[in-house]
């Protein structure tokens, strides 16, 4: 059975898009501890698979079953839109160890023995200890597996949300649901979700709703959220198939004579929107010379910018898509 958000008019005003450092950290310790699920994630799997090796992720594990109930509040939805991965911690941290141990109780019954083991019975004997020791492993596992490429998977969850902002004010909101992931459907003011498994409805009451683009969520759409937390809908970034990969040359080589080897990167590296850090941690060149591309590139009218919370983002202009993109280059 789909599984059913149900909205009133209250909950529609209440909508809104955010990233989260951390919950981007528990997908991707989800990822580790189930390699073969994730084909896209290939290349990051073999290259951080030494230094992973010397995190204990067994805790975790623990809490993370095959299917069913994975605990909220070791990554609940953020409060703003760009929340940091220690403004999210400190939270985890600042959570009263009362209301974690039903969380704890329902992801070990879905895990098969855990509720019964050893370490399962630890873990619900003392919830404040627990809550400790998950949210310093959280953070190990942030600075091993996550932190190293925030800025390029930041700059992808940003022009993600940038990109359906943009198609929310253009198609309304039952058409973007569709346009997030195909088990999305809007009907009659419920929001439905095909291929989720455990409960079956939510009312929201009022709390709105927050949509989460995610990284290591591929290829699934995730919803829940039990009080006290604000519901969520996490649904795969676009752009990820090229994430890990770095992309043959593809900028033609008569745009290069053109404009120049450095600056005609940059322009054929917009393929989504991006930030000046981004680009330079992609194409490996200083932050100030990618500035001043960029800067060229704007006033030619090749690029457009705009500023999306803390950073200003740049995207090709007609003009800059047909010399980057063109459908069908002369030989060189």
């Amino acid at each position: 059975m789909p599984f059913h958000l149900h909205f009133d008019e209250s909950d529609l005003l209440r909508c809104r898009f955010a990233l989260s450092p951390l919950w981007e950290t528990q997908a991707a310790v989800r990822t580790l501890l189930r390699p073969g699920q994730h084909g896209y994630h290939q290349p990051w799997l073999r290259r951080i698979r030494n230094a992973a090796a010397g995190l204990d992720l067994a805790p975790l594990r623990l809490l993370m079953p095959e299917s069913g109930h994975n605990p909220d509040f070791l990554s609940p939805p953020p409060v703003g839109p760009y929340t940091s991965f220690e403004e999210e911690i400190a939270g985890v941290r600042a959570i009263d160890p009362l209301l974690i141990r039903e969380d704890l109780a329902l992801a070990l019954t879905d895990q098969p023995g855990a509720l019964d083991s050893p370490a399962g019975r630890a873990m619900l004997a003392d919830p404040a200890r627990t809550l400790r020791e998950l949210a310093a492993l959280m953070e190990q596992a942030w600075q091993v597996l996550v932190e190293p490429d925030w800025p390029r998977l930041r700059a992808l969850l940003e022009a993600d949300i940038a990109y359906h902002s943009r198609r929310l004010a253009e198609v309304g909101f039952a058409r973007l649901l569709g346009e997030l992931s195909p088990q999305l459907s809007w009907t009659d003011s419920t929001l439905s979700l095909v291929g989720m498994r455990g409960r079956h409805s939510r009312v929201l009451g009022g709390q709105g709703l927050v949509l989460m683009p995610s990284v290591f969520a591929w290829p699934d759409v995730v919803s829940g959220y039990e009080p006290p937390w604000q519901p969520a809908v996490i649904y795969p970034a676009r752009g990820i198939g090229s994430l890990w990969t770095q992309p043959a040359d593809r900028t033609p080589q008569a745009l290069a004579r053109l404009l120049g080897r450095a600056r005609a990167d940059v322009l054929c590296a917009l393929d989504e929107p991006a930030g000046t850090s981004a680009l330079a941690h992609r194409l490996g060149l200083a932050l100030s010379s990618v500035s001043e591309h960029l800067s060229v590139l704007r006033a030619a009218g090749l690029l457009t910018s705009r500023r999306y919370g803390h950073q200003v983002l740049y995207e090709r202009t007609p003009l800059g898509i047909a010399l980057a993109v063109p459908e069908h280059r002369a030989p060189e």
